[in-house]
């Protein structure tokens, strides 16, 4: 007596339910960016990750090393401001930088998060004396290429 096989549909099912699983988990994974060396703080590095969040979204983080204080630059500014340009060609203001243990400690480390409904296209720092600066002001110190 043969027996019959019913677990082929199963297989199949797993099958696509283990498919949709890798490709949800490319899909959602985070685009990595580097920004570009900087003749004004040369030895600055980070990047930024751009992924989408449930509500469509867009989450911007930003991670950076070795990041001068700004007080040190020429000339010297109160804080570093994180812009971005979107893929429609406006720049907005994404906030000030943040650093672990007081504004740029001895570690020079940096970072943000912030959300934002456009998608970006570019994203670029630089030093003004007032965080809520409406334009971006000429000293550009770190910056990406277009993504």
């Amino acid at each position: 007596m043969k027996a019959k096989r019913t677990d082929r549909p199963a297989k199949k099912i797993l099958l696509g339910i283990l498919v949709m699983m890798m490709l949800f988990s490319f899909a959602s994974c985070a685009k990595k960016i580097k920004f570009l060396t900087s003749s004004t703080v040369p030895a600055a590095q980070g990047y930024v990750t751009v992924k989408r969040d449930n509500n469509q979204n867009y989450v911007i983080k930003i991670i950076l090393s070795n990041l001068a204080e700004v007080k040190r630059l020429q000339p010297a500014r109160s804080n570093y401001v994180v812009w971005m340009e979107t893929d429609k060609g406006r720049t907005e203001n994404l906030g000030q930088l943040n650093s672990s243990s007081g504004f740029l400690s001895k570690n020079l480390k940096a970072s943000m998060e912030t959300t934002s409904s456009y998608k970006p296209a570019k994203v670029f720092i630089t030093a003004e004396d007032n965080t809520n600066v409406q334009y971006p002001g000429n000293q550009v110190i770190l910056t990406t290429s277009k993504f």
